[in-house]
């Protein structure tokens, strides 16, 4: 029985060497796999890092165009602004009504402007002063 069991113990050691052996080349693989996914993924990383760097840089031009643009359209609309000398249909038809307007002259006649706007209330008297005053029509 000792030689029995020195047998079966001398087998069990050699299957234990082989799957220990077998372990050993499963974990050598895993390593090998587990590299190549971490290579993988540095690489798509780096790929989404330069990817998101090339928008930034992109938005941030688009953001500064942008801002530039609308600053010129602001100092546009403020130089047309400046130009501007309307007045509201209703005042300019009031104005041609009682004959106040001169195409050559620039300023209105004060005396003249009162009497025109002497049939309406004093509320629509002060708004119509102030659209001219605006238009530069009046000071």
């Amino acid at each position: 029985m000792n030689e029995e069991l020195t047998q079966q113990i001398i087998a069990s050691a050699e299957r234990l060497a082989s799957a220990a052996e077998s372990l050993e080349k499963a974990v050598g693989r895993l390593d090998a796999q587990e590299q190549a996914l971490n290579a993988q993924v540095d690489r798509i990383v780096a790929a989404v890092d330069e990817n998101e760097t090339e928008s930034r840089r992109q938005l941030g031009a688009r953001v500064a165009e942008l801002e530039r643009t609308n600053a010129e359209l602001k100092a546009e609309t403020s130089r047309h602004a400046a130009a501007r000398k309307t007045l509201p249909p209703l005042v300019t038809a009031l104005l041609a009504k009682t004959g106040c307007v001169d195409p050559g002259q620039e300023k209105l006649d004060m005396a003249m402007l009162d009497k025109a706007l002497a049939l309406l209330t004093v509320d629509q008297r002060i708004a119509v002063k102030a659209q001219m005053a605006s238009a530069g029509l009046i000071e």
